[in-house]
């Protein structure tokens, strides 16, 4: 028999026949619930003008703090891997959100620095963004975030698992 939220999610999908079997579920589960919360960041930060990879780089530039990183360090630690971090930068600095300085050691480095600009709208989407993800996972206990966060790292390391056969 099938479950309701697996009965919801074919509703909502508008699938008459049913899933392959439960990975496929899941996976397409995780992946309208990853679009529910990209539109709703997408929601937040649009009327700023950014994207949410944008948002994610000012973010990682702030967590930085004043040394920056590297423009291939900022790439390994987005979200959503994007080969081309060298455009999301150019935009950043064209809206004079990110500096960016050359390595006295490496010239062929590149350091990105978050600007007082880019700081000042980051923190200003800091509590909106939380309470919007507060929103999105209004359903969940805590407990139950716990175990998600955990269910989704068996799902990307399963080798790590365990409790695996």
């Amino acid at each position: 028999m099938e479950r309701p939220s697996v009965r919801r999610l074919r509703e909502e999908i508008k699938q008459n026949k049913a899933f392959h079997d439960r990975a496929h579920a899941a996976a397409l589960a995780l992946l309208r619930t990853a679009d529910e919360l990209r539109r709703s960041l997408d929601t937040l930060i649009a009327p700023h003008g950014v994207s949410a990879e944008q948002y994610n780089v000012l973010r990682i530039l702030r967590g930085a703090g004043e040394a920056g990183l590297p423009t291939l360090d900022i790439a390994a630690r987005l979200l959503e891997r994007n080969p081309g971090i060298t455009r999301l930068i150019d935009k950043l600095e064209a809206k004079q959100f990110v500096a960016r300085r050359r390595c006295t050691k490496d010239r062929r480095q590149v350091f990105c620095t978050i600007t007082p600009a880019g700081a000042s709208l980051i923190n200003e989407l800091d509590e909106p963004a939380r309470q919007a993800n507060k929103h999105m996972f209004r359903g969940l206990t805590g407990a139950q975030a716990d175990l998600l966060i955990d269910l989704l790292d068996r799902v990307r390391y399963p080798e790590s698992d365990p409790n695996k056969d």
